[in-house]
């Protein structure tokens, strides 16, 4: 079970990864995925993970405070806005867009609900 959780682990943090390339793919849900396999499978993947310095504070504000940076709410606002607008200049339908509409507003909702990180990190 070790192997599965490591693959997941290494899928996500590769996922994350792209996010950082790839306009609109996002970093941080992969990264805790990644995070939560690696604290299964292997200690010494984890502490890279929660030790890195680009993907480690917000993995920790997530696992200590359940929160998330205003940086990081401010871009994936960003992210969200750029979708809606992207969909709406390709024209697509109004279900779809419907869909999305709602999937999006229930993501604003849940991100916007989250405390701020708090200023002073660890």
């Amino acid at each position: 079970m070790r192997v599965v959780w490591i693959g997941i682990g290494s899928g996500a943090v590769a996922l994350g990864a792209a996010g950082l390339i790839v306009p609109l793919v996002p970093t941080t849900p992969f990264l805790l995925v990644a995070a939560w396999a690696f604290s299964r499978s292997s200690p010494r993947l984890h502490g890279w993970l929660v030790t890195h310095p680009r993907f480690g504070p917000a993995i920790r504000d997530w696992q200590r405070h359940r929160a998330i940076s205003r940086r990081a709410k401010f871009w994936a606002m960003v992210a969200i806005a750029a979708t809606i607008a992207t969909s709406l200049a390709l024209g697509v339908g109004a279900a779809i867009l419907a869909v999305q509409l709602v999937a999006l507003a229930c993501v604003t909702l849940f991100i916007l609900s989250r405390p701020d990180a708090p200023a002073c990190r660890d």
